[in-house]
């Protein structure tokens, strides 16, 4: 409808004011019927649903192996990366368990609670009600940045999902078998992560949360929502209930993540998602009602809510960058090609950076008093996300820094988790002498191949300038140990790594129990989860 001109009659503009007021009255009306799910979250509960037909429960031959079914769902690839990205993020949870500031948040909420057919939390004697476990689980994967990272549109980092699969697996076997039921099984476990990957990878692709100031693990609260229902036995109607519920609920800042307020939160924030993503399924098994058009609902929707404005202008985004979107079809490609971080445990945008600074450390360890400048060439993500100035206030401030990520490595040929600790940088001020010497700029092909789907490079240079003149090579990096690419180069590295890690909670011997399970898929995938979890109890 035009709107009135300034000479209009007052008739004329109480006509047009009528006439206004009849069609919205007639929209509202006609709004209030109730709609059809938003076709994106039938999308994913029909995959959810469909992908991996039934669940396996333990149905043993006497071999003790479970039966050879066929079965529909993820590629051989999608479960053999499944089983690495297992091991791998089990291992970065019992490395945490080292870290004070991590193990206080561990445990019931109450003192003593007894919880029948509790989950275990691995590393520790806790068990604890399904809720609380994936808490527990989910903030021990994810306390040092060291577990698996998908890098698009937006980040994240798809394990933190194990949280609320293994604890809502291993309470639902120990409930069924004390009820003389069968149990689930580890490749319940395996499956149910491929398309937890999947939904948050997918989802990730097009859809660039952080621009809007929202961060990535609300698309962990989505995935684990979507993948735990169906482990409770949920329905479609169930599984769209919950999803709904997980995008109405208020989505978590960034600002946790970024200067001046970067903390230990991120630290914590994927076991909250997670542990959220259980308690909505819950709701939804419950038979608590859904909110069908929670995405597409004009005013009141996600999209026009949180989706429709940037959060560095605050303008509003163009029309076709206002919906959440699916960019491709839902299978197992985010599994088959997820970066696991083998070297060190740092923000993935570093990984490449910090690879080759310790190129560069015998270079230049003898001379860092002679550098005058150190020059970082990166991609755009990393410059926005990472590259910081000025004081670091914390662990997670550092671990989250560029520059932090390359002057440790060009001073001491390593980078690990205790180089973040607040008593290691205060023992080194040469950090951040080195820090203030760096400059950063970006390289247009870098950030190009960083988002080219055959590539997803994540791509560093180092160069380091003497005052005398003379400097090093550039040497670049594009791919960082456990890309695709290198997935072959990384298989070792990735098991020592998970016996390292096992070795600081574990005697040898549990250690070679664990790592032996982990390394036999056919084994592996026939165990019985509250079986499995057993082996994690100290």
């Amino acid at each position: 409808m035009s709107t009135p001109s300034s000479d209009q009659t007052g008739e004329s503009r109480l006509s047009a004011t009528q006439a206004s007021t009849s069609q919205v009255s007639t929209n509202q009306a006609s709004a209030n019927q109730r709609p059809d799910y938003d076709p994106e979250l039938q999308q994913i509960a029909d995959y959810v649903l469909g992908y991996c037909d039934d669940l396996r429960i333990a149905d043993t031959d006497a071999d003790g192996l479970a039966g050879k079914s066929v079965r529909s769902g993820p590629s051989a690839e999608a479960m053999d990366t499944a089983r690495l990205c297992l091991m791998d993020t089990l291992g970065c949870g019992i490395l945490a368990l080292r870290f004070p500031e991590c193990t206080k948040h561990l445990g019931p909420l109450v003192a003593e609670t007894v919880v029948p057919h509790g989950a275990r939390v691995p590393g520790t004697a806790f068990s604890l009600d399904p809720v609380k476990a994936a808490w527990d689980i989910g903030c021990t994967i994810r306390w040092l940045d060291y577990n698996d990272t998908w890098l698009a549109a937006e980040w994240g980092h798809p394990s933190d999902n194990l949280g609320g699969i293994l604890a809502v697996a291993d309470h639902l076997s120990r409930q069924r078998v004390a009820l003389g039921k069968p149990p689930l099984v580890m490749r319940d476990v395996l499956e149910s992560m491929v398309m937890a990957h999947e939904i948050q990878g997918v989802l990730a692709l097009d859809n660039s949360f952080n621009r809007v100031g929202l961060d990535h693990v609300m698309l962990v609260k989505v995935a684990t929502t979507a993948v735990t229902a169906r482990l409770m036995g949920a329905n479609r109607e169930q599984l769209l209930s919950a999803l709904s519920h997980a995008f109405v609920d208020g989505q978590s800042l960034r600002t946790y993540r970024h200067a001046p307020n970067a903390g230990s939160r991120k630290s914590w924030a994927a076991g909250d998602a997670t542990s959220r993503g259980v308690r909505l399924a819950d709701i939804a098994l419950r038979g608590e009602m859904g909110v069908p058009s929670v995405l597409s609902a004009p005013q009141w929707g996600f999209n026009d809510v949180s989706f429709s404005h940037g959060n560095s202008d605050l303008a509003l985004k163009p029309e076709d960058e206002r919906h959440l979107t699916l960019a491709r079809p839902l299978g197992s490609y985010v599994m088959e090609n997820v970066l696991f971080k083998v070297s060190f445990p740092a923000e993935f945008h570093a990984q490449t950076a910090a690879e080759a600074a310790v190129q560069l450390h015998p270079e230049v360890r003898d001379r860092l008093e002679e550098i005058e400048r150190i020059e970082i060439t990166t991609h755009e993500s990393a410059i926005r996300i990472i590259s910081k100035q000025g004081a670091l206030a914390n662990a997670a401030d550092r671990d989250h820094c560029l520059q932090y990520m390359v002057a440790v490595p060009l001073i001491f040929g390593e980078l690990n988790a205790d180089h973040y600790e607040d008593g290691f940088h205060a023992a080194h001020p040469e950090i951040d002498r080195l820090r203030d010497r760096m400059v950063v700029k970006e390289e247009a092909r870098f950030t190009r191949e960083y988002l080219e789907a055959d590539k997803r490079s994540i791509a560093n240079a180092l160069r380091v300038i003497f005052c005398d003149g003379s400097a090093t090579e550039q040497v670049t990096v594009e791919y960082p140990l456990g890309h695709r690419r290198r997935r072959e180069e990384s298989l070792a590295p990735l098991e020592d790594k998970c016996r390292a890690n096992l070795a600081t909670c574990f005697p040898p011997s549990r250690c070679d129990t664990l790592m032996a399970l982990l390394g036999d898929r056919e084994r592996l995938e026939a165990l019985p989860v509250h079986e499995f979890m057993a082996h994690w109890v100290p």
